[in-house]
């Protein structure tokens, strides 16, 4: 199970801990592994990403997908408890969120494409989030590698879902625009923590 969650969730842990500890308790009475609320949470998103979004069920959809979000972070309450983290755990849950967020903006460029009318220009800026968040993920994991860090930028995992997520519900509600907005907004920030990223490793690896 990772600890090392984006600055926005690491904010939210004590309360999201406090809800879910009883929760948590129970699991862990049953014998329930992190390693298997981190998958069922991932399957969940997933499942979820991609049987909604592409339906235009997008209100719908965030909701499924928020719960199955939130779920994700029970292993990390459940892994405390129980005093079961380990490097697998941590490997896995990193992996999956990679899974998790490329089936949510999937199913937004399905959405997009599937429309009657379709907006190709929309899919590809999702199709851009989508790479770009990649991209962010992994300039901080090869630096981590490398003995680096590259825990800076402005678009990290936590907040790149809170916009993609909040922008798909509205418009879910029938809120104009909001959507195209949100993905804009959010390629613009993916593409910049991308540089601040490289920037911030070639600091380190060059510049001494």
């Amino acid at each position: 199970m990772a600890y090392d969650r984006t600055a926005m969730l690491k904010l939210l842990r004590p309360a999201v801990t406090r809800v879910m500890t009883p929760l948590g308790r129970a699991l862990a009475r049953l014998g329930i592994s992190p390693d298997v609320i981190t998958a069922v949470g991932t399957l969940g998103v997933v499942a979820s990403a991609l049987f909604f979004y592409p339906r235009g069920m997008l209100f719908a959809g965030t909701l499924v997908i928020t719960f199955f979000v939130f779920a994700d972070l029970l292993d990390g309450v459940l892994a405390r408890m129980t005093g079961s983290g380990s490097t697998w755990g941590a490997f896995l849950d990193s992996t999956l969120d990679r899974l998790g967020d490329s089936a949510i903006f999937s199913g937004l460029i399905l959405y997009f494409v599937l429309e009657k009318e379709p907006e190709i220009l929309l899919a590809g800026v999702a199709l851009f989030c989508l790479v770009a968040g990649a991209l962010v993920s992994y300039a901080k994991a090869r630096a981590e590698g490398l003995g680096m860090t590259a825990d800076v930028g402005l678009a990290e995992r936590g907040e790149r879902l809170v916009v993609v997520l909040v922008a798909a519900g509205l418009s879910g509600l029938g809120v104009p625009y909001i959507l195209a907005a949100g993905l804009w907004l959010l390629a613009a920030a993916s593409a910049v923590t991308v540089v601040q990223r490289m920037v911030h490793v070639y600091r380190q690896a060059v510049v001494r």
